[in-house]
């Protein structure tokens, strides 16, 4: 069955735009889940509807249409919360109903739901181009880049960003880089999982590491760990019993949320 599984094209495509797009979302998620802004994947998730939406409207390719959308909309969540001084919660909360209601606006004006939206809505792994994964080795390679030149200030801004400031960090310019690759990722992985619910793909594997790791560099490789495996599973658990890939990916995530908090009160491994 699993020799089977892997001899299809379409399923080795998938498989592997899923493991670079689920590697590089759970690397950024550590870092957005500790900076507090992991609901920004939500904001930009939502945020993405009006990008594929254009882009059915106007016949070109959702995932060029949807990435400068997604990487302006984050910086105005940036620019709200800095300038008028409105939290950042509600700064996404803004930008997030902004984007949903253009975007259903558009749906609307484009005929409405068709077969070729719902796939972004909730996902459609085996449909991914071979153009789709280069964009997600692209990715990956670009946060693994940013990682091992900013390592150093990304974690010190996690923990203490007023310090880091003092010592000459640049921590508004690092975050503005977090959230625009982030803004990347986002619309990569709305083939993954579906555009509603690309943000659990964020959050979960990095929540599921913090609660077994000790180290902050084991709460980076578990977390990719936590967010690959997901796929794969989810991916064959969808083959074999003909179920939406997506929402078992996303399910599989909560599994291993669920392991994670088990082991960590009967355990002894905690993070914090």
């Amino acid at each position: 069955m699993i020799t089977e599984f892997l001899s299809y094209g379409f399923v080795q495509r998938g498989l592997l735009a899923g493991s670079l797009v689920a590697a590089a979302c759970a690397l950024l998620g550590v870092f957005l889940v500790l900076k507090r802004l992991s609901l920004i994947g939500d904001g930009m998730s939502h945020v993405c509807l009006t990008g594929v939406a254009a882009a059915l409207l106007t016949a070109m390719n959702p995932v060029y249409v949807s990435i400068p959308v997604v990487m302006i909309s984050s910086l105005g969540i940036m620019k709200l919360a800095r300038k008028f001084r409105i939290y950042g919660d509600a700064a996404i909360g803004i930008v997030s109903a902004a984007g949903l209601s253009v975007g259903l606006l558009l749906t609307a004006l484009a005929g409405g739901f068709n077969t070729d939206l719902l796939g972004y809505l909730f996902g459609s792994i085996l449909t991914v181009t071979c153009t789709e994964v280069m964009l997600c080795v692209v990715l990956l390679l670009g946060v693994l880049a940013g990682l091992f030149i900013f390592y150093r200030e990304l974690v010190v801004t996690c923990f203490d960003e007023p310090f880091a400031c003092t010592r000459g960090v640049p921590a508004e310019w690092l975050n503005a880089g977090l959230v625009m690759i982030t803004s990347v990722a986002v619309v990569l992985a709305f083939k993954v999982v579906g555009i509603f619910l690309i943000s659990a793909l964020i959050i979960i594997p990095p929540v599921s590491a913090l609660l077994v790791s000790r180290t902050f560099k084991q709460v980076l490789w578990r977390a990719v760990l936590f967010g690959v495996g997901s796929v794969w599973g989810g991916v064959y658990a969808s083959f074999v019993f003909n179920i939406p890939s997506g929402a078992t990916i996303i399910f599989i995530n909560l599994l291993f949320l669920c392991g994670s908090y088990v082991y960590s009160k009967l355990g002894d491994g905690n993070a914090r």
